[in-house]
């Protein structure tokens, strides 16, 4: 570890406070949240910024809330932990759960927020799979105004998002899923605890009748890609018929070739691949057993 460089410290109390701030700063500010992966990128060297703006003080920022029709709001701040044990969660919605209570140590899920985690833009990250199969929206504001953007569209590359120079996460939006929406979040690390994903595989399922036909489904895999990838091709095999264990197998056979992980001294590529067939087949069927239990 570097020693860290000086730096100005200054706690926002508001939105628009932190946003001025940042604009006054320009590229050399960062907005600090959790901090779990920015103070360790600082103690590394890899970044050197000019001024740290603290958002914690702001209220409102930090809550998980229902809205009308069972959707749901994430406040950036949240805690990774409350989103573990947050009771607001449909059957459909728990996935984001289950990403939350695999993601990193106690010490990590108290202290990292769901706003760091997504904003990081890591191509491992463990909860953007789960917010992609919700159809999640990330309300986002700069000294322009507010926007939404989707949350399949919002990674650009690794540690990169569409976010403009001195906007901030505000909150994350969570459709109420259809009747008989299942989902599940299947994951595979070196070790329990600290360690980053290998390979995440996030899946959703709607069942349209008794016989097991699909009105949707979805698979986005992590850390096999520059940036949380969308396995098309796996769900349109999915929709294509019944789905039975052979169709599961060839969708998942579908998704394994839908991307393209790299190697390194963690994995090689051709291991990850074998892990997102592995995982589709074990997600798509956990999410298919939540949604037979949770039809109406």
């Amino acid at each position: 570890m570097k020693r860290i460089r000086p730096f100005r410290y200054v706690e926002a109390f508001t939105v628009r406070e932190a946003l001025e701030i940042l604009a006054e700063e320009k590229e050399g500010a960062y907005p600090l949240a959790g901090g779990t992966d920015l103070l360790v990128r600082m103690k590394r060297g890899d970044l050197a910024p000019r001024a740290l703006v603290n958002l914690k003080r702001i209220p409102g920022l930090d809550g998980i809330d229902a809205g009308a029709g069972g959707d749901i709001r994430i406040g950036a701040l949240a805690p990774i932990a409350a989103i573990v044990d947050a009771p607001l969660f449909s059957a459909g919605q728990r996935v984001l759960a289950e990403a939350a209570g695999v993601l990193g140590s106690p010490a990590i899920r108290n202290l990292g927020t769901l706003g760091g985690n997504i904003g990081r833009a890591s191509p491992a990250c463990d909860m953007a799979p789960s917010l992609m199969v919700l159809q999640a929206r990330v309300l986002v504001e700069g000294l322009r105004g507010k926007r939404e953007i989707g949350i399949g569209e919002f990674f650009k590359g690794p540690g990169s998002t569409v976010l403009d120079p001195g906007e901030l996460i505000i909150s994350f939006l969570l459709p109420s899923p259809a009747s008989g929406t299942g989902a599940a979040y299947e994951r595979v690390g070196r070790r329990e605890g600290m360690d980053c994903a290998l390979v995440g595989v996030a899946a959703s399922v709607t069942l349209s009748g008794n016989d097991r036909e699909l009105k949707d489904a979805r698979v986005t895999l992590a850390a096999v890609a520059p940036v949380p990838l969308q396995a098309r091709r796996a769900e349109e095999v999915l929709l294509s018929g019944p789905l039975t264990e052979a169709r599961i197998g060839e969708a998942a056979r579908a998704a394994a070739a839908d991307c393209f992980p790299i190697s390194d001294m963690r994995a090689s590529g051709a291991y990850r691949r074998e892990m997102v067939r592995v995982l589709t087949c074990r997600a798509v069927a956990r999410a298919l057993r939540s949604a037979e239990g949770g039809k109406d």
